[in-house]
Parts: structure tokens; C-alpha cells; sequence
């Protein structure tokens, strides 16, 4: 068969590295308790994930129990003087605690060397801003991983997610002949949003990243029928935000090729 398939495009946190995305996630939590002295929820803090952290905290701001609770302690809205405060809270927080959660998912450097045996590039978009990746794809580049290029939520005029911008921008710089020649891996909605609307096959992750909110640990010792409530759970979520393919984890990505191949050759695009 004749590959049409050129470059995968993959998210960083929940996707590559950091099983069930805590280091995000749980930061964000620590930044407003730290800025404001403000209780938010673990799952408050991960509805939504994907986002850039600057547009994180403010999506956060309009979570409506949270606007509530914001409302009735500070008399007001949050306002972006305050968001700018907790995103300067989160930021170094995220830079020295990174590394925390930096360990490659299982079976994500064997899907990246198979890719790259087929001959496709590799790029990457992140929510991060450069200044927490520059840590992360040091440590990342010590465990065997490094993409031909990373796109952070802060390097672009344009936007972060659900924007296409991060993803054309790999097209870019990867030099990419069609964009459906391009396959988007994610594990959060805005990421699965990101690769639809640049024009790609988009794959989102079940059970790896923050809508399962499993840790490594968890996940190990789940039975099927518990994985499979949750592969169901998060899947409709995917499915409903047009999700092409939804599988576990990346170690699950390289049987899906073939299939992806054979469309594009029938004339099909994403």
C-alpha cells in the first residue's frame, strides 16, 4: 500500500507523559488556594482541560457553582486582574513540579518508534506554556521522546485551543503536504476540537487522560468491567465532540493506521 499518511500530531500531558494529567489539574487547585486562598475541587479544577492555562482559569471563573462561590466571597465576577494573579501563581508552581509527572505513559515511546518506522514526522500541542515545556521535553527527551515539533499554548497570536492554530502550526513547521494526511491525538475535548477543525483525523484517548482521572496505579488494577464503564463513559464524550477513533492509550494507536490509510486512498477525508 502506498502511505498517504504524513505526521501524527500528539497532546503532551494525559496523552504522552503524565497518566490521568495530574500535574496540570492538581496545580490548578494549589494556584488558587495559594492566590486567593480559594477552594476549588479536583474536578473542578479538570473540566477544561485542553485549554491554554491563561483561558483555563478563566473557564474556570464561569464554571457556575464556582462563579457562585466566587461571587459571594469577593462580591464580584472574577475579574482578569485575578486571573492574571493565579496564572502567576500557577506558573511556577507548574515549572518546579513538573517533572513530578513527566514519566512517558506505557507503550508511548514503542507507538512513537512504530510511527517513525512507517516513516511519519511527529508533532506535538500542548496547553503548556513554553516556559513549563522547556522543563518537560528535556525530561521527556531523557526517556527517548522527541518530536519534530512543539507548539505551546503561548507561542501563537492567534490562540490555543479548540483553534486549529497549534495544529497548522506543526503543519508548518513539519512541512506537511495536506492536512488530512495528518492524524490528532488527544485525551481532552478542546484537543479533539483542535484536530477537527484543522482539517485532520482525530483520535481521543479513553482511559490515559483527564476525563478518566485514573493514576497509573488505578488503571492497573481496574478490572474490565470497570475500564469498560469508563471506556464507555468518556468515549460518548469523544464520540459526541467527533472524535474519529476512540482508543485506550496511545500504546493502541498503530492498528489504526492501516484503516485510516485505506480511507484516504477511497477518497475519504477527516
Amino acid at each position: 500500500m502506498q502511505h498517504l499518511l504524513e505526521a501524527v500530531i500528539f497532546d503532551w500531558a494525559g496523552t504522552i507523559v503524565d497518566f490521568g494529567s495530574f500535574a496540570p489539574t492538581q496545580i490548578f487547585v494549589d494556584a488558587f488556594k495559594d492566590a486567593y486562598d480559594f477552594d476549588i475541587t479536583l474536578e473542578q479544577a479538570r473540566a477544561p482541560m485542553g485549554l491554554g492555562k491563561w483561558q483555563h482559569i478563566e473557564a474556570l471563573g464561569r464554571e457556575p457553582a464556582l462563579d457562585a462561590a466566587w461571587r459571594a466571597r469577593f462580591g464580584h465576577a472574577m475579574q482578569e486582574t485575578e486571573v492574571r494573579h493565579i496564572y502567576e501563581t500557577f506558573l511556577p508552581l507548574q515549572v518546579e513540579r513538573v517533572g513530578l509527572h513527566s514519566r512517558l505513559i506505557p507503550g508511548a515511546l514503542a507507538c512513537v518508534q512504530a510511527l517513525r518506522q512507517r516513516g511519519l514526522k511527529i508533532g506535538s500541542t500542548t496547553g503548556y506554556p513554553r516556559q513549563v515545556m522547556q522543563r518537560l521535553m528535556v525530561l521527556a527527551a531523557e526517556q527517548g521522546y522527541q518530536p519534530d515539533c512543539t507548539v505551546c499554548a503561548d507561542d501563537l497570536e492567534a490562540g490555543a485551543r479548540p483553534g486549529p492554530w497549534m495544529a497548522l502550526d506543526c503543519v508548518r513547521q513539519m512541512r506537511i503536504g495536506a492536512v488530512s494526511h495528518c492524524i490528532k491525538v488527544d485525551d481532552t475535548l478542546p484537543g479533539i476540537d483542535e484536530g477537527r477543525n484543522a482539517g485532520m483525523w482525530t483520535v481521543g484517548l479513553a482511559l490515559s487522560g483527564s476525563p478518566a482521572g485514573w493514576t497509573l496505579e488505578e488503571y492497573h488494577q481496574a478490572d474490565e468491567r470497570t475500564r469498560g464503564a469508563v471506556r464507555e463513559r468518556v468515549g460518548a464524550m469523544f464520540r459526541r465532540a467527533g472524535a474519529h477513533f476512540v482508543i485506550d492509550t496511545v500504546a493502541d494507536l498503530p492498528p489504526l493506521l492501516d484503516d485510516i490509510e485505506q480511507r484516504l486512498a477511497r477518497g475519504e477525508r477527516p
